[in-house]
């Protein structure tokens, strides 16, 4: 059986307007999934239903032939979200110890990135490194799926260079969901790509399709 995430009939309403209007999305290991869209289109909205701590009107997920709703408690799914969430008092060889495994620990720690900061508390790194650390972790969790909210956020180029390397390269055992609003980026490393617009979701051919849809101008 292929290793599969399965996302429809999602519905969401926020104060009687519709946010998502029965969604369906279908990830497989070896996707890199763009998903494009303006503030407020509902893409944060949509990666926590799917991880299951944001409920919905309706929704159905199914993870390798299995209906999960509460994707989160599985393990199945990981989410990086678009907030900050490492205890700040924490230094980073604390956090890797922490979030991975021993096999993790020191591949880790030889990352060029991060021995540089390895014995500095987490509020004492700089906004990029932060990001670049909580995505480094997510992406060295065990499970199939990792739903990825704005990480390259804040980043300097040269390390948003650094993510999407680690983004390409997990790929080959993972299914990937990406959002940002640099969709320059998006571009670069999606072999799919999706736009979210009034409640609705749809596939993009080309980076053509995002003029015709006024995601960019011509």
């Amino acid at each position: 059986m292929q290793t599969e995430l399965l996302i429809d009939s999602i519905n969401k309403s926020y104060d009687n307007k519709k946010i998502l209007s029965d969604i369906y999305l279908k990830v497989n290991v070896g996707d890199i999934i763009g998903l494009l869209g303006r503030n407020g289109c509902g893409k944060s909205t949509l990666l926590k239903i799917i991880f299951g701590t944001l409920d919905a009107e309706s929704k159905f997920i199914r993870i390798n032939g299995i209906i999960c709703n509460n994707a989160y408690e599985k393990g199945l799914v990981k989410l990086l979200p678009q907030d900050d969430f490492l205890p700040k008092h924490l230094n980073v060889e604390n956090i890797i110890k922490l979030y991975c495994n021993n096999g993790n620990i020191k591949k880790i720690k030889s990352n060029k990135v991060i021995e540089k900061i390895y014995k500095t508390k987490i509020r004492n790194i700089s906004g990029g490194e932060l990001r670049y650390l909580e995505t480094l972790l997510i992406m060295n969790l065990d499970s199939d799926f990792v739903l990825l909210d704005e990480p390259f956020n804040g980043v300097s180029p040269i390390i948003v260079e650094e993510i999407k390397k680690i983004i390409v390269e997990k790929s080959k055992s993972k299914g990937i969901i990406l959002t940002d609003h640099d969709y320059r980026n998006i571009l670069s490393v999606s072999n799919k790509l999706y736009i979210m617009k009034n409640g609705g979701i749809k596939e993009l051919k080309s980076s053509e399709d995002l003029i015709e849809y006024g995601y960019i101008h011509k």
